[in-house]
């Protein structure tokens, strides 16, 4: 059950994020991030403590390092209640669009599924003979439609993308979400960390221009490998919550509700996460 927040409206539940609105604002949310974990497009029983902290923080962080791209972070419009102020973020209400905005730089997951039953990934062809884990010579946009709670997501050639928002809002969604990405996959690299693959989220602001939204690079929307070990060709060391889905890939045939994750399990994503954070932040 979502706590009760003085100043604030409660707005819905997501995945892994309360919405509230500042009473008498209807230009405002303040998104407040928890510590459940989704996975397969499920939430799953047990959260992972300290995540929503983690998160929000690297989000604030990568913001700050995109100041050239507008989001929706409102600063200190109206003040942000103290017991959840470390997860939470002040933002302005956008007219979301449609898309999940896929980029990647590296064959895995999903996307290698894909590419092993078409020779493509969400329309955009690729090489013969890829194997899970190569890397490739430029980023790809490879978007997705979004789907509702409970739902996949669809990946979705840049031809559906112009169809659902239009050519030039199409396009800029998809040159944004490169140049993010090669800005972000270089500072990574810096710190030793490969950024295999990331999603973004866009909307229009009040005046109609492209904004930055939701959660941005943080080890739930992007997977982060070690670059050290990929070198070494130990693809897949991950510091995302990769480990709570090759667990559930072990022990979940996909059906039905996922298992309660292991103490063990946990344990180690929230380890991972801390380190992550820890490496990209400095």
């Amino acid at each position: 059950m979502s706590a009760a927040l003085p100043g604030f409206e409660f707005v819905t539940a997501g995945k892994v994020r309360d919405l509230y609105a500042p009473v008498g604002r209807d230009d405002l949310l303040l998104l407040v991030a928890n510590d459940r974990v989704s996975a397969f497009d499920q939430v799953l029983s047990r959260p992972v403590p300290g995540r929503a902290a983690l998160l929000t923080g690297l989000t604030r962080w990568w913001f700050a390092r995109l100041p050239d791209v507008p989001n929706h972070l409102a600063a200190d419009a109206v003040p942000v209640p103290t017991e959840v102020a470390d997860r939470a973020m002040l933002v302005r209400r956008l007219s979301m669009h449609p898309v999940e905005c896929v980029v990647r730089q590296v064959v895995t997951g999903s996307g290698y599924q894909e590419y092993r039953r078409v020779g493509s990934i969400s329309g955009v062809p690729l090489p013969e003979g890829l194997q899970d884990g190569d890397r490739l010579p430029e980023p790809i946009f490879t978007p997705a439609y979004k789907a509702e709670l409970g739902a996949h997501d669809e990946n979705i050639p840049f031809e559906e993308v112009v169809d659902l928002v239009g050519a030039r809002t199409a396009e800029a969604l998809r040159d944004t979400s490169l140049a993010i990405f090669r800005t972000a996959a270089a500072i990574a690299d810096e710190r030793g960390v490969l950024l295999a693959d990331t999603k973004f989220e866009f909307g229009d602001d009040e005046r109609g221009v492209l904004t930055l939204g939701d959660e941005v690079l943080t080890p739930d929307s992007s997977r982060y490998w070690d670059a050290a070990a990929y070198a070494e060709g130990r693809r897949g060391v991950s510091f995302d919550k990769q480990i709570i889905r090759d667990w559930l890939s072990a022990h979940w045939d996909g059906r039905g509700t996922a298992p309660d994750l292991p103490d063990e399990v946990v344990a180690r994503t929230a380890a991972r996460y801390r380190e992550l954070v820890d490496r990209i932040t400095g």
